[in-house]
């Protein structure tokens, strides 16, 4: 069968061998593009930041609830990571970590 007439026909009387056949002649195949890297400088600013959101992803990271989470963001030692605009909370996942870290080799207060 042609494609015109696969498009013509109910899609409860198409066989799974006609659909399939409908399916790669509707989608292109295109290998991806090679992307290539010159210098560490680039590799820096393509890098994407790993990012969480909100006092639930705060808990999913640190693994605690959200009482704790509320009282680690209030209490300063991850400042440094999370942006707020109004209700909104980002948290720069890595550099929490990072800081959570620091700040347990430092000593609690």
């Amino acid at each position: 069968m042609t494609k015109d007439q696969l498009l013509k026909l109910p899609l409860w009387q198409y066989t799974g061998e006609q659909f399939l056949e409908l399916l790669d002649s509707h989608f292109v195949k295109t290998p991806p593009a090679p992307t290539s890297v010159t210098s560490d400088e680039n590799v820096a600013t393509t890098a994407k930041r790993w990012l969480v959101y909100g006092i639930k992803g705060l808990c999913d990271l640190l693994q605690c609830s959200k009482a704790t989470a509320h009282r680690i963001k209030n209490s300063g030692v991850i400042k440094d990571a999370i942006t707020q605009s109004g209700r909104k909370i980002v948290i720069d996942a890595q550099k929490a970590l990072d800081l959570m870290q620091a700040y347990k080799e430092g000593g609690e207060k």
